[in-house]
């Protein structure tokens, strides 16, 4: 059971439905939503990117529970949202430092907790690459890392949400068979360390524990997990943890991040939400930047609008109230 005082309680809340469902949507990309903007031939500019983040939190928060942005493009976009959505902000630099070994974590020089929180932040959410198998020295230096910056939260009183994403040293592919087959271990794992209670996380954002391309029936690669296995395996990560946990989409198409929390709920997962970015958006950005602001808005009131009422219409058949596993204690 999670201890909360009285204001992380009612900061939770204010990120979640009445019954305790967090649905809230991911906006919080930089150098992902610049590579996106690139790719179709435009030049990213830093009014793009505050521009596309300011409609899709107004087109798309009145159908979300709570908004993840950043401070460093996003304060605009938290202006605008839906009155009834709460704010996470992000405290983390984007991408990593690819010449040192470890993908090690950095924060935003110029934020503080105390500063997020003066600009809103209802939770403050930390994104950290984690890799089981790595060298003992690297590990330490990020379990120190996340020590201090969940004190500052706590100092704070301010829910923090802590991110982790697996990866393998060895392995460049993450899309890759060979991560698929070891990927359950090392998400289990990082969940059960980031559940001790130094860390002080409130709530772990968390991917699924298999790579769902790879499960037999679903996928459409050659199967690794057969679909008990599969199922075990989100079991698995449910009880790894006394923590209420969400799922990020990874980007993965809407139909199947969809599909994948059908079958969490099959395996008994007692998940609490979701925070889903590019599987809900990630289409409205070509209208955007090949035909305007207009062209981008209509297609977030329209396709984008379908994709998050869909979606909650599956988070409320499947996700668990994060109610059941806190205790206020002031």
């Amino acid at each position: 059971m999670l201890k909360l005082s009285s204001a992380k309680k009612a900061a939770m809340d204010r990120l979640s439905t009445d019954n305790g469902i967090i649905e809230a949507l991911a906006i919080d990309q930089r150098g992902a939503l610049k590579k996106m903007i690139q790719s179709l031939g435009e030049n990213p500019t830093d009014q793009h990117i505050i521009d596309f983040k300011k409609i899709v939190s107004k087109e798309l928060t009145p159908y979300a529970s709570a908004i993840l942005l950043d401070p460093e493009y996003g304060i605009p976009a938290a202006k605008v949202r839906d009155e009834q959505a709460g704010l996470l902000l992000a405290y983390e630099k984007t991408g990593y430092d690819a010449k040192t070994p470890g993908r090690l974590p950095d924060l935003l020089e110029d934020w503080s907790v105390e500063r997020l929180k003066e600009n809103g932040a209802d939770a403050v959410k930390f994104l950290l690459y984690y890799d089981i198998d790595e060298p003992e020295e690297i590990n330490h230096l990020k379990h120190v890392f996340i020590e201090r910056l969940g004190s500052e939260c706590f100092g704070e009183d301010l829910p923090f949400y802590l991110e982790l994403v697996s990866y393998d040293a060895k392995l460049t592919d993450a899309s890759s068979s060979e991560y698929a087959k070891i990927k359950p271990e090392k998400v289990i794992k990082m969940m059960k360390e980031f559940s001790k209670p130094q860390y002080k996380v409130d709530v772990l954002k968390v991917e699924v524990p298999v790579n769902m391309n790879y499960v037999e029936g679903i996928g459409s690669e050659q199967a690794v997990y057969s679909r008990s296995e599969a199922l075990a395996y989100f079991k698995q990560q449910s009880d790894a943890t006394h923590l209420p946990f969400i799922f990020l989409s990874a980007g993965v198409s809407a139909e199947l991040f969809q599909e994948t929390l059908l079958f969490a709920k099959e395996a008994g997962s007692t998940f609490n939400g979701v925070l889903c970015g590019r599987a809900t958006w990630k289409e409205g950005v070509a209208p955007f930047v090949e035909n305007g602001e207009e062209a981008g808005c209509q297609w977030l009131r329209t396709e984008g609008k379908e994709h998050i009422q869909q979606l909650n219409k599956v988070i409320e058949k499947t996700a668990s109230s994060w109610h059941d596993k806190v205790e206020v204690i002031d």
